[in-house]
């Protein structure tokens, strides 16, 4: 069961950060209008920030088979909807190929990898939780945030090898195409993985005792809106942190300030191993002292994060960049390591899947892509050291939804 939760996840995680790291690099002036850089770069993240829109509509349907049929078989299909409209995009044709059929293409194609990764995190959480043996929740639901670190390893690493062994123009013709076609292979054993598992207990406990609901999502609006709206605050700064430490900061760094892109993808890889050192360790931590009192100290560092972010974009060096963004993806795992078990305790099982799934995807709209475009906005008008006041704000959504939520139980 972990290993279903922690390789379908890194599966669909790999899947997501290839375009998130695509977007920043190529996109803007592959598939955009040539008005500016800064325009280009500016509509390339609102194409990234799409998903995010589709993820919780992705929830919505996902969730709401997840908690009538079963989290496996929702699970994979979740999986393979990712891993198709992932492959297609290695085929798209360019605007200067097709004109506004290219962007249209991408946005369509996009759509499809977040409306699959909506119903994949809170379903792959419950696989891990609903089998986990009594004390031990928090660290088995912490398998599917581990997926993140190595989808954000394998991507990120690729394209690193990529550039390496190209030249820019090579790379920006048809490299950036390699990451989205090997996708297929991943996909491939994800499915493998998860096609050999069978139900959880407490899935199949719930229906010996009532028939799932006809209408999940009905259930979860009228007698769990309060745990919806505080769980969606409880996941903003696991968001904001991860796409303005990584996709907005390579952005910035190269297109901005100059800096090789190699330098930052290999900087933000060695960092990449403190989120999975925060992960663990607030996975550990929330079976001791608690989920909840976890996530909290990590949405205070959040917010202490954010008074130094901004200004090392501006003008910090690469050895500081390197430690903000390390003490960031470490702060990142504190409030995010301990999602898996905070979460399932604020929903019942008959409706865990669609209450979560509607959660993290909402919350992620307001970290994963309101933030990215924020900061654009912000680093155009001149205005980047206040960047860092975007996770400031986002420690706060993160703290508040922590003492707002209500914990219901496993029951019904």
């Amino acid at each position: 069961m972990l290993a279903a939760s922690l390789v379908g996840t890194a599966v669909e995680f790999y899947d997501f950060y290839v375009y998130a790291t695509a977007a920043a690099l190529v996109f803007g002036q592959l598939f955009f209008p040539a008005e500016s850089t800064a325009a280009q770069q500016m509509f390339s993240f609102m194409s990234f920030g799409l998903a995010f829109v589709a993820r919780p509509v992705g929830a919505i349907a996902f969730g709401h088979f997840g908690d009538r049929l079963g989290r496996k078989s929702t699970l994979v299909g979740s999986l393979l909807l990712m891993g198709a409209s992932t492959l297609l995009i290695a085929f798209l044709p360019t605007y200067a190929m097709v004109g506004w059929v290219a962007p249209l293409l991408l946005c369509i194609l996009r759509f499809g990898q977040g409306f699959g990764l909506g119903g994949e995190w809170g379903g792959a959480t419950l696989l891990a939780v609903e089998n986990a043996p009594k004390g031990w929740e928090a660290r088995f639901g912490s398998a599917p945030q581990l997926g993140a670190p190595v989808g954000f390893l394998a991507a990120n690493g690729l394209f690193l090898l990529l550039g390496l062994g190209l030249s820019d123009q090579a790379f920006t013709a048809w490299g950036w195409r390699v990451p989205f076609l090997l996708s297929a292979v991943l996909v491939v054993i994800g499915l493998w993985v998860r096609l050999s598992i069978g139900e959880t207990p407490a899935f199949k406990e719930a229906l010996e005792k009532a028939p799932p609901p006809k209408v999940p999502l009905g259930m979860v609006l009228r007698h769990h809106w309060g745990s919806v709206l505080a769980a969606s605050a409880g996941v903003v700064s696991a968001f904001a942190i991860f796409y303005l430490a990584t996709a907005f900061t390579l952005s910035h760094m190269t297109l901005e300030r100059g800096a090789e892109r190699e330098v930052i993808l290999g900087l933000q890889l060695g960092a990449n191993l403190f989120l999975a050192l925060g992960i663990v360790l607030a996975a550990v931590g929330s079976d001791r002292y608690g989920s909840g009192k976890m996530l909290g100290w990590g949405a205070a560092a959040t917010i202490v994060l954010g008074a130094v972010f901004g200004q090392v974009l501006t003008e910090g060096s690469l050895p500081l960049l390197f430690v903000t963004i390390a003490a960031a993806l470490l702060v990142m795992g504190f409030v995010y390591g301990p999602l898996g078990g905070w979460m399932p305790a604020l929903f019942p099982v008959t409706v865990r899947y669609t209450g979560m799934s509607i959660a993290f995807n909402a919350g992620g709209i307001v970290g994963g892509a309101v933030a990215p475009i924020a900061a654009q906005n912000l680093s155009a008008d001149g205005a980047t050291p206040l960047i860092g006041l975007l996770l400031s704000v986002a420690g706060l959504m993160t703290l508040a939804g922590v003492i707002l939520a209500r914990p219901v139980g496993a029951e019904a």
